[in-house]
């Protein structure tokens, strides 16, 4: 008999936390962070890069302004790959492979490299928390990052 073990959303969710964190010079204190606030600060270029996408550019290409059903378009156009949301600044970041920032070219967006930080919310932070920056589309298990080609293609539909 072939035992099968299922790993829940909340070991998922910690996995996740635990990978994020590690791209911090002190991952505890990170968690930490998380324990008591919805963001922390941590450096692109290690384990991920960010590829800052405008609001606008991302709302145009999913042909919507409603948060929820942009959320639902992004998980399909970047196969559940994760990106963050800041609502008040009025910009996508798809988390993508580190490697992507030394190559990046492409119109109207940044790729946060080496020597970048980004604000990222606490894993479990979606849309209905209300929190300035939340999880668009979630990290689901660690290391699971957008590919670069697919977050090209969006911005070029968005364009």
């Amino acid at each position: 008999m072939t035992v099968q073990h299922v790993t829940s959303g909340a070991e998922r969710q910690l996995a996740t936390q635990h990978w994020l964190s590690s791209a911090s010079p002190d991952p505890a204190q990170t968690r930490r962070e998380w324990q008591e606030r919805p963001v922390a600060m941590l450096s692109c270029g290690s384990l991920f890069a960010a590829v800052r996408i405008p609001a606008d550019l991302v709302q145009a290409a999913a042909q919507q302004t409603d948060e929820a059903l942009i959320d639902v378009y992004l998980a399909g156009a970047l196969h559940n790959g994760p990106v963050i949301c800041d609502r008040y600044a009025h910009w996508y970041y798809a988390l993508v492979p580190a490697s992507t920032a030394r190559r990046w070219d492409v119109p109207h967006t940044v790729c946060l490299g080496r020597k970048s930080s980004l604000g990222v919310p606490r894993p479990g932070i979606n849309r209905a928390s209300g929190e300035r920056l939340y999880w668009s589309v979630p990290m689901d298990s660690a290391a699971a990052l957008c590919s670069p080609y697919a977050v090209v293609q969006l911005v070029m539909h968005g364009r």
